[in-house]
């Protein structure tokens, strides 16, 4: 899974967030382990997604290792599309724990997250002690937005959209800071010229799967929220895109 993060990020294995160094605990801040999230929250869903398996999971830290972004995507033998839950955490206080579901398009890892991130909790002192009851309750949300998010994606593949429709919602997109003016070139490239030969039907879907190409250059802080208003963006507005 492809994640090119801004501002120096780079991605690793999990493994590799062990070696990251944790800050102090202090009276009023309790790190979360990078390792600890990201192996329990793959742990859990493995025990409660009946008919899902793990496919492939994927991180990426920032300031030197202080944030995480993360995402595992599971896979049934129902869909072409897996679930997935995406994480972030960090240890310079940036960012509260939190998970966002919704499912990857196996053929280029393209994300589509649905609903809200859930923030899990604030680093302070109590937080290991709820942190379990937490992402269960997470992994559960998970399998609901998974199947509005196919529902969705199958309604998208029949939308047909016009060449002007793609550039005003790419207007609308920047316009609402879904899309940065690095990423919009990049947005439109793969419209007009899809890497990958299941977007080059003239759909919303392919259209959605170009900016979600884009959007893959999002740093940890922002990229959850990023693919949550494209999803929110687009699809109210799929009427105007038609024409």
């Amino acid at each position: 899974m492809s994640m090119l993060l801004h501002a120096g990020g780079q991605e690793c294995a999990l493994e590799d967030l062990q070696t990251i160094p944790m800050p102090a605990e202090t009276r009023s801040y309790k790190p979360v382990s990078h390792y600890d999230l990201a192996l329990n929250i793959a742990r859990v869903a493995g025990d409660l997604l009946s008919g899902f398996s793990l496919h492939k999971s994927a991180f990426g830290t920032a300031r030197d290792g202080a944030q995480l972004f993360g995402i595992h995507t599971f896979q049934n033998d129902q869909t072409e599309l897996g679930l997935s839950i995406a994480l972030r955490n960090s240890y310079d206080k940036s960012l509260s724990v939190g998970m966002a579901f919704g499912a990857s398009v196996f053929v280029c890892d393209n994300l589509a997250l649905h609903g809200e991130v859930l923030k899990i909790r604030k680093h302070t002192t109590n937080v290991m002690a709820d942190l379990e009851m937490m992402i269960i309750t997470g992994v559960l949300r998970a399998r609901s937005n998974f199947s509005s998010v196919v529902d969705d994606a199958h309604r998208m593949q029949e939308i047909d959209i016009s060449t002007d429709g793609a550039y005003r919602a790419l207007g609308h997109l920047f316009g609402h800071k879904v899309l940065s003016p690095r990423q919009m070139p990049v947005a439109l490239k793969e419209w007009k010229q899809p890497s990958h030969e299941a977007f080059e039907p003239r759909t919303l879907w392919s259209f959605y799967n170009a900016v979600t190409e884009a959007l893959k250059s999002s740093p940890p802080q922002s990229i959850m929220e990023k693919h949550i208003g494209l999803h929110q963006h687009l699809l109210p507005n799929q009427v105007s895109w038609q024409s």
